[in-house]
């Protein structure tokens, strides 16, 4: 399985397609955001040719995880949609920041992930993950709104019904959902805060970017 850190680099490559049209097939109104092995993105013009053959498997935007502007900006330019993720990255790219915490603490940590986001999006990105930064870090990146996306098939013939999980996730999703629209999530206890000695550094930063 693409991304299960467990099968071989080479072979999760090999097996992006199938895998891609595999849940395609399976849930094809979902949106796809397929996560990119890092040798498919190592220089622009091959991250252009993984990431096109993925869209036409039926990817619906690719994720690159922690991508140069360069790479980036080349993809963007050629049409393809990328989804990005900024602050505490995921899988072995933790190892250089130290495993995985959270990020943006100090006001240099702070300017760091903020500048990455801006430059992110001016190379083109169209959306990205903000993880495990301070609150103030990510109130001061400006989010892309995107569409959500969802489906509702029918059980299969051989299936044994234990209860409605549709209706029960209609009803949990859609309330986060209206939550998320209206700001009444997050609140300010979901996150967590800069000392106030570092927001202040941060702030003067952001000033004078």
């Amino acid at each position: 399985m693409p991304g299960d850190g467990k099968s071989d680099p080479q072979q999760q490559i090999d097996i992006a397609p199938w895998w891609i049209q595999t849940v395609r097939r399976a849930a094809p109104y979902i949106h796809l955001n397929f996560y990119m092995q890092t040798p498919t993105y190592a220089f622009k013009e091959k991250a252009l040719e993984y990431g096109s053959y993925y869209m036409n498997c039926g990817a619906d935007s690719l994720l690159p995880m922690g991508i140069s502007n360069e790479t980036l900006e080349y993809m963007a330019d050629n049409y393809l949609p990328v989804f990005g993720h900024v602050g505490a990255l995921s899988g072995w790219q933790t190892n250089r920041q130290g495993g995985y915490k959270r990020m943006g603490r100090t006001a240099e940590e702070a300017m760091k992930v903020y500048r990455m986001a801006y430059e992110y999006q001016e190379c083109g990105m169209m959306a990205m993950t903000i993880e495990l930064t301070p609150i103030e870090v990510t109130n001061a990146i400006e989010m892309v709104d995107f569409d959500t996306f969802g489906m509702m098939p029918s059980a299969a013939s051989h299936a044994k019904s234990y209860g409605n999980f549709f209706q029960w996730a209609t009803q949990i999703y859609g309330a986060w959902a209206n939550d998320v629209r209206t700001g009444a999530y997050p609140e300010d206890k979901h996150g967590y805060h800069m000392d106030e000695a570092e927001l202040d550094k941060f702030l003067n930063m952001l000033e004078h970017a």
